[in-house]
Order: C-alpha cells, then sequence, then structure tokens
C-alpha cells in the first residue's frame, strides 16, 4: 500500500484524522500505518521532516514537527496517567527489548519535532499500546499539547529527554480505565489502580481474579455472592452413561458423544479448543464418560482463562470487559446463579438476572426461535412428560448468587452469543447456558451477548407491561431491551 500510495492519509497532518474517532481500536500497528494515523512501523514518534516546509500550506512552520505519538512502554522512565503523560523521546534504548536506556538521547529528529509542537502550540496524536506478546491492540486517545520538555538523567542514569504530555480538553472520554504501564523505578511506592473496588469480585474461586472498577460513582456491588457452581435444591437428573473412549476423545465414529453431535466433534483443538459453530444443542462428554478431562470435547467446563473485569459505566450499569484477546467461537464464560422453577419465582418483576433455559423451545422452534446449524435429533434428548412445552421450565437466577457472566450487558449486535451445553445428562430442561465469542475480541473490549427479550414481553407485578431503553449504542440497536 505505501508502494502504491494506496494509504488513506497518504500525507501527513495535524490533528484529529477524519473518520478516525478518539477510542478507536486498531489490531496492529500495520492497521494505523495503512490509514496514515502513525506512518512509522516501529518509531514511536511520527513527524513532518523538512520536506513539508517546502509546501506551500506550511511556509512559516519551523520544522520538524511531531503529529503524533505511539505508547508503547517501550521506555523504562515513562509515565502514564491517561489524561497526563511523561513521555521519553526517542533513542538510547536497548534493542534487545528489555526497554534499559544504554546511551545518551539526543535531540534531533523526533525529540527535536516534539519541541517543535510545543513551542508552535501544535497538539499530537497519542495512541495507546495495549497488552503484549502476539495480541497486542492500540486505542486512539486524541490530542494532546506538549506543555513542557526538560532534559534529565533517566533511571539507567543516561541523558533523556521528558515530554510532558496534557490531553485536551473537550474530547470524548477514554473507555479505558486502566494505566497500562508505569516504568518509573525511582518510587518504591506500590501503584494503585483508579477505582478499584475489589480485586477480585470471585474471592480466588476462580483461577484469574476479576477486579471490580468504578471511576464513574461511588456505587458498589452489594447483596450478592459469588459462586462458580449451579446452586439448587432441585432433583437434577441422574449421570447418563458416556462414550469408552481413553484418555481423549479422537475417533468421531466411535465416539458415542459425537455420534450424539451428528457424528462431529462440534469442537476443534485451535487455542484451547473453539466451537465450529453455534448449535441448537452441544453434547459434551460428562462424569459418565471414560475420557480424561482434557478431551476436546469437554471444551467448555474447563472454566475462567480469560481475564476479565467488571467496570461501572455511565448508563448502563455494572458491565464486563476482556483484558485478554478472546478467538471466535472460544467459550469465555458459563451464566451461573440458582437453579429454579419459573413458577416458584418471587418478585420477577424487580430481578433483571433470570436467565430461562429454552434449550428444549430453541429445538423444536417454538413461537419463531431460529434453528440452528447441525440440528441433532429431537429422539437423544429426554422427553418432558406432561410439561408446557411452549414455555421454559426452569431458570437460572442470579439475582443474589452467581458469577461474573450476571454483569455482561445486553448488546443488539454482540459479540458473545448462547449456547446450551448438555454434559452430565440429556434433559434439555436443565441444559448449561454457555457463552461463546461469535467474533475475535480484542483487548480491553466490553463483552456483551442479546438478552432476547420480546417487545412488551416484561410486565411488573399488576400486569402493566414494562419497558426498558437499549443504551448498546450499536447501528442495529433496536432502541428498547423490552
Amino acid at each position: 500500500m505505501l508502494e502504491r500510495e494506496e494509504v488513506l492519509y497518504h500525507e501527513k497532518r495535524f490533528g484529529h484524522l477524519p473518520g478516525i474517532d478518539v477510542n478507536h481500536v486498531f489490531g496492529s500497528r500495520c492497521e494505523m500505518v495503512a490509514i496514515g494515523l502513525h506512518s512509522h512501523w516501529l518509531n514511536g514518534i511520527d513527524y513532518m521532516g523538512q520536506d513539508y516546509a517546502k509546501k506551500e500550506k506550511y511556509k512559516g512552520y519551523k520544522m520538524p514537527i511531531a503529529v503524533a505519538i505511539v505508547l508503547s512502554g517501550v521506555y523504562e522512565d515513562d509515565k502514564d496517567d491517561l489524561d497526563t503523560i511523561e513521555y521519553t523521546g526517542q533513542g538510547g534504548h536497548d534493542l534487545t527489548g528489555n526497554k534499559r536506556q544504554i546511551r545518551n538521547q539526543r535531540l534531533e529528529r523526533g525529540n527535536l519535532a516534539l519541541k517543535n509542537s510545543m513551542e508552535q502550540s501544535i497538539p499530537v496524536r497519542v495512541i495507546r499500546g495495549h497488552s503484549k506478546g502476539p495480541h497486542k491492540t492500540y486505542t486512539y486517545d486524541g490530542l494532546y499539547k506538549v506543555a513542557a520538555y526538560r532534559e534529565d538523567a533517566g533511571v539507567s542514569k543516561f541523558a533523556v529527554f521528558k515530554y510532558l504530555l496534557k490531553r485536551l480538553q473537550g474530547q470524548p472520554k477514554l473507555t479505558s480505565n486502566l494505566v497500562h504501564f508505569n516504568h518509573g523505578r525511582s518510587s518504591k511506592a506500590p501503584v494503585k489502580t483508579p477505582g478499584l473496588v475489589c480485586p477480585d469480585i470471585a474471592k480466588g474461586l476462580e483461577e484469574v481474579q476479576i477486579p471490580v472498577i468504578n471511576t464513574i460513582d461511588d456505587t458498589t456491588i452489594t447483596g450478592f455472592t459469588y459462586t462458580k457452581d449451579i446452586i439448587s435444591k432441585l432433583t437434577l437428573p441422574a449421570y447418563t452413561s458416556g462414550c469408552d473412549c481413553k484418555g481423549y476423545c479422537s475417533n468421531s465414529k466411535h465416539c458415542a458423544c459425537a455420534k450424539l453431535n451428528n457424528g462431529e466433534f462440534p469442537y476443534v483443538r485451535i487455542q484451547g479448543g473453539r466451537l465450529i459453530e453455534p448449535k441448537d444443542v452441544v453434547f459434551e462428554c460428562g462424569p459418565g464418560c471414560r475420557c480424561g478431562p482434557g478431551c476436546i470435547n469437554r471444551t467448555s467446563q474447563r472454566g475462567l482463562k480469560y481475564r476479565l473485569e467488571i467496570f461501572r459505566t455511565s448508563d448502563k450499569g455494572w458491565a464486563v470487559k476482556t483484558k485478554d484477546f478472546i478467538p471466535s467461537g472460544a467459550p469465555v464464560c458459563e451464566y451461573i446463579g440458582e437453579l429454579r422453577r419459573n413458577n416458584e419465582l418471587d418478585n420477577v418483576a424487580d430481578n433483571d438476572y433470570i436467565f430461562e433455559i429454552d434449550c428444549w423451545q430453541t429445538m423444536n422452534g417454538v413461537e419463531g426461535r431460529e434453528r440452528r446449524l447441525g440440528d441433532v435429533s429431537l429422539s437423544v434428548c429426554k422427553r418432558l412428560g406432561n410439561a408446557d412445552e411452549n414455555e421454559p421450565e426452569f431458570c437460572i437466577d442470579a439475582g443474589h448468587v452467581g458469577n461474573v457472566a450476571r454483569f455482561i450487558n445486553h448488546s443488539c449486535e454482540p459479540n458473545l452469543f448462547v449456547q446450551c451445553v448438555l454434559s452430565s445428562h440429556r434433559d434439555p430442561r436443565f441444559a448449561r447456558i454457555v457463552l461463546f465469542a461469535s467474533d475475535n475480541i480484542l483487548p480491553f473490549q466490553e463483552l456483551t451477548y442479546d438478552y432476547g427479550y420480546a417487545l412488551d414481553s416484561v410486565v411488573d407485578k399488576n400486569g402493566n407491561v414494562r419497558t426498558l431503553p437499549c443504551n448498546c449504542g450499536t447501528s442495529e440497536c433496536r432502541k428498547r431491551l423490552y
């Protein structure tokens, strides 16, 4: 694209780029190069060189002038507080990747460009890097002014240029509540996460911690107990016999559980296991099977493995974001709570955390429910007897006890989908409700799924229809949740 001059904004310019909004997420630096937001693969500072001084519209400007910087945590002296940044100039650091300074910096190239931007009051675009490893992503944080600069002795005792950047007022609020790096080692004081309400709402029950962050108000989470297992006083179906595969299931023609999934395994062994496609119901191996816990057909049973964070929003209450890259088809979490009968629920109108188990209704296409690909024979599931097949009989109530899934918001254009899973038995009335990624989800994105309410389907205790506006903000928003 560079060679063919197909970059969207191939000429460098000051300020915002049309069409690139604050908080826009880029999956790689090459995306920013292709657009022209930042034109370098590796350099932190993008600037206009002396060639731009020859252009008519830039006559009178002192070149070079910085137009954009990338915050990637490359320099050990960087300090970042979102709205105020102490940015270390370029040059002098160890290119082997240990981020240590090994020689003095010079006031040239990008360093001189930032100084000239300050003296001419020209703001720079700031792009912030997130995460580590192959799935690093970047968000556009908007325009910052270079408020001051100085030459100083860095942590490693070499001369570095430090630039004080301050975010311009009147821009959209940054959606990230985290400071992602602060490498300066001059202070031994612990770094406190802004707005930290609770370091781990799961209290060690999950393999990964789930922090709670609130930078909006003083609201906390009360009257809720975290659990990673379904709680039930009901008599559950007995375990059913399963496959006799040894170790793990590998032959779909031999595996009895694979035969229930139309003779195939529903998962592929990529990135920890991914669901190939949504189904009416997924039959997994369970307690009655001879295969071990590493079997690919137990993918959704392995608990929480992605780092999640509960955070407060200004218009949707609590929400959940991922701090890791989640591949399409990966199980994210199960909806956990108390298993109850629908006709025994009290104060339903005041409880927004009830999830009806409508696996049987989905399999039969009841009330317009959409059948999915990979339909299975209804004969393999336990019959309902005299139950009303038009209405779900059981639900999961996460009003007072549950897991992280209860905090995931609705969206009319979600990045998760609901999948019914049967593992220990074959009764769809008690199916497990698992949320899977419907597409690749980048780090620091909010997790959402479609609650599936029909309009005018929710009534209060007096029989009056309740309505609730939808604030998902997507282009496909239906304007009402129910």
